[in-house]
């Protein structure tokens, strides 16, 4: 689990292996809520129970073009709109982000050390932390715990690349 700061918001991120990745934030009424971006491309939009903190009172499956919709009103940073837009026109190209997990052996350590174009195919185009995009990352920029890493290829690639970033 991953946490940061996004403007007053506390934001926890946790890898679901195998499905993607999950963000939840507490609202200022004490709710919490989550987006679960899945590997697939779809979002689940998730009401936590008030009473259950562990079960979801409600769940809504949002397709990419409503969820990049819902993110559209809700203000999402622009480069991250433009990327999924390119999803919709690129043919078997995926966008993801991916968490950098505390326990991850590149936290703390250079984007180039990952190797991922050179192992992966895919690119890193982005890394967002404390909710600010930090574009075209070059291989000496410093991986920290909880930044999110942008990626852009084929979905077995990206798979490939949070694996590497999971790895322990």
């Amino acid at each position: 689990m991953v946490r940061s700061k996004s403007q007053a918001v506390d934001i926890l991120s946790r890898a679901l292996p195998g499905i993607g990745v999950c963000q939840e934030l507490r609202l200022r009424a004490g709710r919490r809520v989550g987006v679960v971006t899945r590997r697939d491309g779809l979002r689940d939009l998730i009401i936590y129970d008030a009473e259950d903190p562990d079960a979801a009172h409600d769940q809504v499956e949002l397709s990419q073009d409503e969820a990049n919709a819902i993110a559209e009103i809700l203000g999402a940073p622009q480069l991250v709109e433009q990327l999924a837009s390119l999803q919709r026109q690129a043919f078997g190209l995926v966008v993801e982000q991916i968490p950098v997990p505390a326990s991850s052996p590149f936290a703390g350590r250079t984007l180039g050390d990952t190797q991922t174009r050179t192992r992966t195919g895919a690119s890193i185009v982005a890394i967002i932390r404390n909710g600010m995009a930090s574009p075209s990352p070059g291989p000496d920029f410093g991986l920290r715990a909880g930044d999110l890493v942008v990626v852009v290829g084929t979905k077995r690639a990206i798979e490939q690349v949070a694996a590497i970033i999971d790895t322990n």
